[in-house]
């Protein structure tokens, strides 16, 4: 089997990890601990393992100049990142936060414009205002699904608060990755996330009754942990070697798919126009976005 076949199994993987999430994490909130306790035990565990295996790679000493770009990355990464994301699941349905999750490229593409300087193409504008239309859609109306959504419009305004939080992430972290390997990079941003977050979710884990929790919720909290954290980040770092990143980057339009297949087969949510309509735009959109241009002749 080729190494391309192998990072393109590899690639799956990642979205398939990810598409189970989305239903997996929100069985354990708040049945079993809260969504910023949740996220305090999920960067903790993910910590220790990538500490762990950075022993595999170089030795390598950050520059004093750039903790400043870390500790800015953890904030958007880690923090903001994983606190919105973990609280709105809570608040709103696995298909509703996994289809705005796709909304990441458009956002990228406007922050790549205002810091980056990137060429403002008509297309691409027009991809984000219908991609944003699709997103607008789901965070207004998108109220539909299980009853396990409480707060479903709280739940997709956080869950896209998330996905701009993790663009900021990719644009401030473009130039660090390729200074340092990813190993030693990733060790000192989740344990700098890991002083973001615990002051608010250290109250939660103090609520937190481990004697009451099955090994069934411990199997999925370590699931978390291991294999939509720690895991697809290093099926990623194989898969990017091997593939183009746009290619890499095809992968994550399969979430909001797998994630419903999870979340319809263990009738956790439902699907309705709603979500359909924002799905079909957002696709649209992110499709103007990250489409070619047509080289002139």
């Amino acid at each position: 089997m080729s190494k391309r076949t192998l990072a393109l199994i590899a690639a799956s993987f990642v979205a398939l990890f990810y598409g189970a999430n989305y239903t997996i994490a929100k069985d354990v909130m708040p049945n079993y601990v809260q969504p910023f306790g949740f996220i305090v035990i999920r960067v903790f565990g993910a910590a220790i393992l990538f500490w762990a295996i950075s022993f595999l790679g170089p030795k390598e000493k950050i520059d004093r100049k750039d903790y400043s770009r870390i500790v800015v990355a953890s904030l958007f990464g880690v923090g903001i990142n994983m606190l919105a994301f973990f609280e709105g699941l809570n608040l709103t349905t696995p298909i509703n936060a996994s289809v705005l999750m796709v909304t990441t490229p458009i956002i990228v593409l406007l922050l790549a414009i205002i810091f980056l300087k990137e060429k403002i193409r008509v297309l691409k504008i027009v991809g984000v205002l219908v991609g944003l239309s699709g997103t607008l859609l789901i965070i207004l109306y998108g109220t539909g699904g299980a009853s396990s959504a409480s707060n479903p419009n709280l739940g997709n305004f956080l869950v896209f608060v998330n996905a701009t939080s993790y663009a900021c992430y990719i644009i401030i972290v473009k130039k660090i990755t390729q200074k340092y390997h990813p190993f030693t990079f990733m060790k000192w941003m989740y344990s700098i996330g890991f002083l973001f977050v615990l002051p608010f979710g250290f109250s939660q884990l103090l609520e937190m009754q481990p004697d009451m929790i099955p090994i069934e919720g411990y199997l999925k909290i370590g699931y978390v942990i291991l294999f939509a954290t720690f895991g697809t980040y290093i099926l990623n770092i194989f898969a990017i070697r091997e593939l183009k990143p746009t290619t890499v980057a095809v992968f994550i339009y399969l979430q909001p798919l797998l994630a419903s297949i999870f979340a319809i087969g263990l009738g956790k949510d439902t699907l309705d126009s709603i979500k359909i309509a924002a799905t079909v735009l957002i696709f649209i959109g992110v499709y103007l976005v990250t489409k070619k241009p047509k080289k002139s002749i």
